[in-house]
């Protein structure tokens, strides 16, 4: 019939227009489709990541200046945390037995041009004669004779020559039941800085 052959023919004229579109849209707009094989590619691309910061002597944030020691002093906190001693690199880690005469001889025999670094543990109050707090406060200590059961006390002393004005030289933290950090011991406390060479 003639409405059969008119639907025929708009099915025809609608299919060809459809493919003209197609082959325009082909032809003329730019490729701009992102195949899986390329997505696959982009994802085995190592992730660029800022490199690790270069670990400084004595774990320093930044290094010291050429020419300059660096040192770390840090005090004891708890059971199980003990005093430590950096100076370039070297570590030291003091036990708590009482070594108060032992210390007397060292700092009276030790020459002049030395450097001195103290820290305690549990506890200094009690351990550390009066004639060492003596020795310790010629060397220029404003807290020795202020340590308290368990403080928390970190020196660096000069013996024969002076220190730098601007580093800092002792640091105390006092037992407080209130602010301890552990059961029955105040927080650690540390002091750092570098020390220039020449004066040694």
């Amino acid at each position: 019939s003639f409405t059969a052959v008119r639907r025929l023919f708009g099915l025809l004229l609608t299919s060809l227009a459809a493919w003209y579109l197609g082959y325009f849209v082909a032809a003329h707009v730019p490729q701009t489709t992102v195949s899986v094989a390329v997505l696959e590619e982009i994802g085995k691309k190592p992730v660029l990541k800022a490199p690790a910061p270069k670990r400084q002597k004595c774990d320093h944030w930044s290094p010291c200046p050429p020419g300059n020691f660096a040192y770390r002093i840090l005090s004891g906190g708890g059971k199980q945390r003990m005093a430590k001693i950096c100076f370039e690199d070297e570590h030291c880690v003091p036990d708590s037995t009482d070594h108060s005469g032992e210390m007397m001889d060292f700092i009276r025999n030790t020459p002049e041009g030395t450097l001195l670094l103290m820290a305690t543990y549990d506890d200094g109050s009690t351990k550390l004669k009066n004639d060492v707090k003596n020795l310790v406060e010629e060397l220029g200590s404003k807290e020795i004779k202020n340590i308290k059961f368990r403080s928390s006390w970190v020196f660096i002393a000069a013996k024969g020559f002076k220190l730098p004005d601007d580093i800092q030289k002792e640091k105390i933290n006092h037992s407080d039941q209130k602010k301890n950090r552990y059961n029955g011991w105040p927080a650690e406390i540390q002091i750092e800085g570098c020390i220039p060479r020449y004066l040694i």
